[in-house]
């Protein structure tokens, strides 16, 4: 019995290590399958995640090209930004606002590469946030190129911290005023790098003049002419017959769009004086640059200096509106040594009519208290110019019918549409009868007839105040400015009132002989280089030496329509529209224009004639209002029949 015991137990226990065996062989079987289904599984997983990682790499992709717009305060107090206005085509009173340099509490210089966008009727600022975004500068210029809508912008400075040292760019961006995208073209060829240019827009360019640039040792002041073609996206240098005329070099000019080319006027440079000494020089100097569509035929000018035109100054470039620049303000550096700058700061507004070389000074005045401009429609008015058009295209007794013409108004104000669907709430300033304090190198822009200021800077001593300030000016009614908003007034108004009595004081201690002949030489050292007197006292004197009537400048073109005192764009085209048409026809001859196009000829060769002869007539409307004014003017239909006469 032991031995079959013992037997038994063996038994057993190989039974035992074989069911475990076989459970273990099993467990490894199942383990074997559910790994490999657990890899299968694991496969299509590691599939899946790869999709969604390259979309999450896609989206946050997206996200960091994506162009962000946010409302926000107002710009940041800032010098030397651009402004300029949304293009007509882009249907939005807006503004775009770039770059610029400040300096903070610490005397370092800072520089911006923020876009912001003001919307002129809601008063609301939007930032614009892009990686593709140009680097921080100042000194740069925009310009916007009406029939293709791009916004150009060129060149520009950057500093170091405490400005031992500056950069300058020499790349080309544009903007698209829809999208509010960036695009930086690689080109080639191009300007060099510099900063203090001007671009102006013409046919199908966009033109770069003058500029400077800082290397440390010295700075080179530039003269050359590029046009950039927006069809091909490229640069070309315009050249310039052998010995011709053309400006000196210049940074800080204006320089605005004409029919025949471009207007250079102003302008600051240094340059060596008959000691060979380094000194600065402020032009005042007017050149027309002549183009061809081809670029071939180029020249210069140089254009007599006009009547009433503004004392030399720097710090004022010009800005185009309806064929005629507007320049505000600028500074003249009356005597300047090591140990100090003495400089005159104006606050003036002219307007520069570019056909005709006339200067005219644009003073405010108040709303008329009674509706001298009260308007009144015509009955009939518009089918009667329709009728003369039929006329003038098609002869007498004919039925006029044409294609091409969609019988529908020119609007007066086509770019008064906005393409979004929100509410418009206008917002109403305060206004002030007078002009914004003096200054220089402020940002300009005009959109619609309407002049915008922003910034600038004044100096007391040697103390400078970067003018954190917006206002608008309506350059046909010149009924006053309007404050977007100001906040130096407080601390500008210290700066002079402790610069009065630092001046008292000084004066009681020094003897009043030696002051009139410190007073002597620096006059007669100035005697040349002197600004001339305010254009608006001279304009004053005249007006009194004839008796208090406004003097007239003869009519550049006196067979076109003239308008009449009190008479709005609108009336007047309503009453001449047929002469202009007459005019746009004749001078289309060529063309194969009709129908609307020809109206929107006559329209706009009406709009100029009216800005054209706007200061005589505001002259005209003086008077007036000093006999009493005019109650009502009302255009009356023309009677048959012989009339009364009184």
């Amino acid at each position: 019995m032991g031995k079959k015991d013992k037997k038994n137990a063996v038994s057993k226990k190989a039974l035992k290590a074989e069911k475990a065996l076989k459970a273990q062989n099993k467990g490894a079987s199942k383990q074997k399958k559910k790994a490999s289904k657990l890899a299968a599984n694991d496969e299509d997983a590691d599939d899946a995640n790869i999709d969604d990682i390259l979309a999450e790499y896609a989206k946050e992709q997206a996200n960091f090209l994506a162009v962000k717009i946010v409302p926000c305060d107002r710009p940041s107090k800032r010098l030397n930004p651009t402004l300029v206005a949304s293009p007509p085509q882009h249907g939005r009173k807006e503004l775009f606002l770039f770059g610029g340099e400040s300096v903070n509490n610490a005397g370092l210089a800072e520089f911006y590469n923020d876009l912001f966008i003001y919307n002129v009727d809601t008063n609301i600022w939007r930032q614009v946030t892009s990686p593709n975004t140009p680097l921080p500068r100042s000194g740069h210029a925009m310009c916007v190129h009406p029939s293709s809508g791009m916004i150009v912008l060129f060149g520009g400075e950057f500093s170091s911290p405490k400005q031992n040292t500056f950069y300058h760019y020499g790349d080309t961006w544009i903007l698209d005023a829809s999208t509010r995208e960036w695009t930086r073209l690689e080109l080639k060829k191009g300007p060099s790098a510099r900063s203090g240019h001007r671009l102006t827009p013409w046919r199908n360019y966009v033109l770069l003049h003058g500029g400077f640039r800082d290397l440390a040792a010295s700075t080179t002041y530039l003269g050359d002419l590029w046009a950039f073609d927006i069809t091909t996206m490229k640069w070309t240098q315009l050249e310039f017959p052998p010995n011709s005329l053309k400006p000196e070099p210049r940074s800080g000019h204006s320089f605005v769009t004409t029919e025949e080319g471009a207007v250079v006027w102003g302008g600051y440079s240094k340059v060596k004086n008959s000691q060979k000494k380094i000194v600065g020089k402020v032009h005042s100097d007017t050149w027309m640059l002549k183009l061809s569509p081809d670029l071939k035929t180029i020249r210069w000018e140089r254009r007599r200096k006009s009547a009433w035109a503004p004392s030399p100054r720097v710090g004022c470039s010009m800005v185009y509106h309806k064929g005629r620049g507007v320049l505000f303000g600028g500074v003249y550096d009356t005597q300047e040594t090591e140990e100090t700058l003495d400089s005159v700061f104006y606050n003036d507004l002219y307007a520069y009519q570019i056909n005709t070389n006339k200067w005219f000074p644009l003073t405010l005045r108040p709303p008329r208290k009674r509706p001298v401009a009260a308007e009144r429609p015509v009955k009939n008015k518009s089918n009667e110019l329709e009728e003369n058009l039929k006329l003038l295209l098609n002869g007498p007794g004919s039925d006029g019918k044409d294609a091409n013409d969609e019988s529908q108004d020119i609007s007066m104000n086509d770019s008064d549409s906005d393409d979004s669907d929100e509410e418009v709430t206008k917002v109403e300033h305060p206004i002030t009868l007078a002009l914004p304090h003096s200054r220089f190198n402020c940002s300009t822009a005009v959109m619609q007839d309407t002049i915008y200021i922003y910034g600038g800077m004044w100096e007391k001593g040697d103390r400078e105040f970067a003018l954190d300030s917006m206002y608008s000016i309506d350059l046909g009614k010149l009924d006053g400015v309007r404050v977007i908003w100001e906040t130096f007034v407080d601390e500008v108004a210290r700066a002079e009132a402790e610069d009065d009595e630092s001046e008292e004081d000084y004066d009681d201690e020094d003897d009043e002989d030696d002051d009139d002949e410190d007073d002597e030489e620096v006059e007669e050292a100035n005697a040349e280089e002197a600004p001339e007197e305010m254009a608006v006292d001279e304009a004053e004197e005249l007006t009194e030496a004839a008796g208090g009537m406004a003097v007239v400048e003869p009519d550049p073109r006196p067979y076109l329509p003239h308008p009449r005192p009190f008479e709005s764009l609108r009336v007047f085209y309503n009453r001449t529209g047929s002469a202009f048409m007459e005019w746009a026809i004749s001078n289309n001859k060529d063309t194969g224009k009709r129908g609307k196009d020809l109206k929107r000829d006559a329209f706009e060769l009406c709009e100029e004639r009216w800005w054209e002869r706007r200061e005589q007539i505001r002259a005209a409307e003086d008077q007036y209002e000093e006999l009493g004014g005019i109650g009502e003017i009302v255009e009356r239909e023309q009677k048959t029949g012989s009339g009364r006469r009184r």
